[in-house]
């Protein structure tokens, strides 16, 4: 049975976690970043890759990969739209959604 005050504590914690994001992103916004040519390649790969049709039913697992690849395409619109490249490195003001988007992933 679901212990109905644990989720409610829950719900609380998720508000409070909310406002540390909203001090956050006042206070950070963009980071500036370097990439390897090679890793920054990929995200601008994903980006420019056509993934239309429908997904059908997921497993939590494949969910979490499909939103993992949306966070590296939205890097890769990043880096064609903005991205400075000096020899292979790519120099990129990055979001910090995006930013943190990357680091859970590398956990």
């Amino acid at each position: 049975m679901v212990d109905e005050e644990q989720y409610a504590r829950y719900r609380e914690d998720s508000k409070s976690l909310a406002l540390i994001g909203k001090h956050v992103d006042a206070q950070v916004g963009r980071v500036t970043v370097r990439l390897p040519r090679a890793v920054a390649e990929a995200a601008v790969d994903a980006w420019e890759r056509d993934e239309s049709g429908d997904v059908g039913e997921e497993t939590h697992g494949q969910y979490e990969l499909r939103d993992q690849a949306g966070d590296l395409a939205l890097i890769g619109l990043v880096i064609s739209e903005r991205g400075r490249w000096e020899g292979e490195e790519v120099v990129i003001d990055l979001d910090v959604v995006s930013a943190g988007a990357a680091v859970r992933a590398s956990l």
